[in-house]
């Protein structure tokens, strides 16, 4: 079996509101690069990557996997990964594996969690993932505490979910620190709590705050302040667990993390970490030094959320729910529209590979719909109702 094509599409979908955080605003819409592998025996293989429009990109690497079997994921990896040190991204690798693995499974008549190992459950908890919102359904704007956890009720009554994370740095932290308090009070002890500024924060600012929420028994501070120190400093300071999607974010910076006690739990990510099987060499590496693995979210549509979801659920010590924007979403571009939410938790797929396709109606509109909208990557580091506003870190 041999690769004989690569094809790219663009494509995005509207949000149900604008989603703020500390280095921009989600414009109503997410966007995503679909990847489809072709093989010589007519076995078609789905992934999906985000960062704005990757086609370009990806179309770089079609001459040097073509002619390759997408069994032979090393091969792949090192001529799209680890030939070129300044040519490497690992999320276009990420995509390409994905789609290899949808393409192993669907030979095979497998699902791909079956090639990672087997599934140790059959369904993966998500969490209410709060953004302050501009232009929230029915109007107006997120602008106090009490509008983030009635938010975050509503979710939990509609979604089941029980667990939740900020977003924060975009307001006062007093004011986000609330938001975890009243989630508390009205979802009681039970409910898990997380908060995530994404590193803005200076030191000072997240040990304040830090301590201020110790008495809450939240389950993590995720990058509550800037690089490997700003992290290891503050976990010196407070008895919260410190958890990271920035820092580290690759191999090459996980071994200083941990000799520096940066971290207690990594997120995992399927790009970042150079795809699925990228995801469970990291795992491997945080039981040996018994950190916590947890999962972040990119902005994934229903390809990437089933290779999280199946990737979730081949690990036993991932024992927080996932983070997902995925409840933002007005759509999906696979067939069935967007996956149910049952209790908290959205099923492992059990068909072949990925167990998704692609929705050809769906894709099409939404091709439509991205080149209409057009790359907000470009202009992501601004806010479109305070236009002198830019982003700043430790400046709190």
């Amino acid at each position: 079996m041999k690769i004989i094509d690569l094809k790219t599409r663009c494509v995005a979908i509207p949000l149900n509101a604008q989603l703020r955080h500390n280095t921009g605003v989600h414009p109503g819409y997410f966007l995503r690069t679909i990847l489809e592998l072709v093989t010589d025996e007519g076995i078609i293989g789905l992934g999906e990557v985000g960062g704005g429009d990757q086609r370009g990109a990806l179309q770089k690497l079609k001459p040097r996997i073509l002619g390759l079997d997408p069994f032979h994921l090393e091969t792949l990896k090192l001529k799209v990964l680890r030939s070129i040190y300044y040519m490497s991204n690992a999320r276009l690798y990420a995509a390409i594996e994905m789609a290899c693995l949808d393409i192993q499974g669907k030979v095979l008549g497998r699902p791909m969690s079956d090639l990672l190992g087997g599934s140790v459950r059959s369904e993966v908890p998500f969490i209410a993932y709060l953004f302050w919102r501009y232009d929230r359904p029915g109007g107006g704007h997120d602008e106090t505490a009490e509008d983030l956890a009635d938010y975050c009720e509503e979710l939990h009554e509609t979604l089941g979910v029980n667990a939740m994370k900020l977003k924060a740095g975009v307001m006062a932290p007093t004011e986000e620190a609330r938001v975890l308090e009243l989630c508390r009070e009205r979802l009681g002890d039970d409910f898990g709590l997380r908060i995530d500024p994404n590193g803005v924060w200076s030191v000072p600012t997240a040990v304040k705050i830090g301590k201020r929420l110790e008495e809450l028994g939240i389950e993590y501070f995720e990058d509550p302040s800037w690089g490997l120190n700003g992290n290891a400093e503050v976990r010196k300071q407070i008895r919260i667990p410190i958890a990271t999607n920035m820092y580290p974010a690759r191999f090459d910076d996980l071994a200083p993390a941990i000799k520096l006690n940066a971290v207690d739990i990594v997120l995992t990510d399927i790009h970042y970490w150079e795809g699925p099987k990228g995801v469970k060499d990291l795992v491997a590496v945080c039981n040996t030094f018994n950190l916590g693995v947890a999962m972040h979210s990119g902005a994934e549509f229903g390809i990437e959320l089933a290779a999280m979801i199946h990737t979730a659920s081949t690990i036993p010590t991932m024992t927080f729910a996932g983070d997902a924007h995925y409840h933002y979403l007005t759509d999906d571009i696979i067939e069935g529209g967007l996956m149910k939410y049952e209790n908290g938790c959205i099923k492992v797929p059990t068909g072949p590979g990925l167990g998704v396709a692609l929705d050809e109606d769906k894709m099409k509109f939404y091709e439509k719909y991205y080149e209409e909208k057009g790359d907000y990557y470009a202009r992501f580091h601004q806010d479109p109702y305070h236009p002198d506003w830019y982003p700043t870190v430790g400046g709190i």
